[in-house]
C-alpha cells in the first residue's frame, strides 16, 4: 500500500528535499510583474553592457549582482545560458543582417563560477557560416584573471524568406 501525501511528508529523505526547495524559495509566491512580457530580457539587459560589435564579433562585458545570482552567490546557470543566446544571437546578425532566425541546438559548459560584483567579459564570435545556418561559440572569462569560466555553442537557422 502506497503512503499517503500526510505520511510521505514525515519521510526523512522527503522532508529533507522540502528543505531544500524551501531555500531555494520555491514556495514563494512568483511577483506579478514577472509575467510581463519581456520581463526576463529586461533582467539580462540590466547586467550586461556592449562593449564592441563588428562582423561577426561582439564583446560585453557582464556586471554579476544580486538579481542574477544562485543560493551559492554566483551566476546562476539559467543567466549565462541566457546571455550567451543573447550575444550568440547579436553575433549571427553581425554578419547575416536583419534576417529572421531561430534557435537550432544550444549547449553550454559550466567550468568555474563567477560571483556576487564579479565583472566578466562575454566573447561572441562566429564558428561557421552558411546560407541558411550560423554557428556562434561564446565565451565568458572573468575580467580579473581572464580565467575561462563558462563556454556556450549556439547554432541558429535562418528562416527561409516567404515567397509571394
Amino acid at each position: 500500500m502506497a503512503p499517503s501525501p500526510e505520511d510521505h511528508h514525515k519521510q526523512p529523505s522527503t522532508a529533507r528535499t522540502i528543505g531544500f526547495f524551501k531555500t531555494l524559495g520555491l514556495f514563494k509566491n512568483i511577483p506579478e510583474d514577472s509575467e510581463r512580457k519581456d520581463f526576463y530580457s529586461d533582467i539580462i539587459r540590466s547586467f550586461l553592457k556592449v562593449d564592441y560589435i563588428d562582423r561577426g564579433r561582439v564583446l560585453c562585458t557582464l556586471k554579476v549582482n544580486a538579481a542574477v545570482v544562485n543560493i551559492y552567490n554566483t551566476l546562476h546557470g539559467g543567466a549565462v545560458a541566457s546571455v550567451a543566446e543573447m550575444v550568440g544571437l547579436a553575433c549571427a546578425q553581425t554578419a547575416a543582417g536583419d534576417k529572421e532566425f531561430f534557435l537550432g541546438e544550444f549547449s553550454t559548459a559550466y567550468l568555474s563560477a563567477a560571483g556576487l560584483d564579479t565583472e566578466v567579459e562575454v566573447e561572441g564570435s562566429i564558428l561557421r557560416q552558411g546560407r541558411s545556418v550560423v554557428v556562434t561559440n561564446i565565451e565568458f572569462r572573468i575580467k580579473e584573471s581572464k580565467k575561462l569560466a563558462y563556454t556556450a555553442r549556439a547554432t541558429y537557422y535562418i528562416m527561409p524568406a516567404a515567397s509571394l
